[in-house]
């Protein structure tokens, strides 16, 4: 199976995926515990809930991006490990 996207857009999908999982998973559990500074305030959402699972949604919409980008620089490794040759 040969990858689909280059090895850098691959890896960088990789490490922004973690950090976008991590944030936002704080982001959602602050938001389903209705902490004061998210939803205290007369502009913030009133709702908490609805916002943590609009938040914990973007999670494993990242989630699926880390799996797609990390099986993506597997195939890179495992090409470049059986020395395929580079036409580029």
């Amino acid at each position: 199976m040969k990858p689909v996207v280059s090895a850098m857009q691959a890896w960088s999908c990789v490490v922004i995926s973690v950090f976008a999982i991590v944030i936002l998973s704080i982001l959602g559990g602050l938001y389903r515990n209705n902490h004061h500074e998210f939803v205290g305030g007369t502009e913030d959402p009133k709702d908490g809930q609805a916002v943590a699972s609009t938040v914990f949604t973007a999670v494993v919409v990242y989630a699926a991006f880390l799996v797609f980008c990390g099986l993506q620089g597997l195939l890179h490794l495992r090409e470049n490990r059986r020395g395929a040759i580079a036409l580029s």
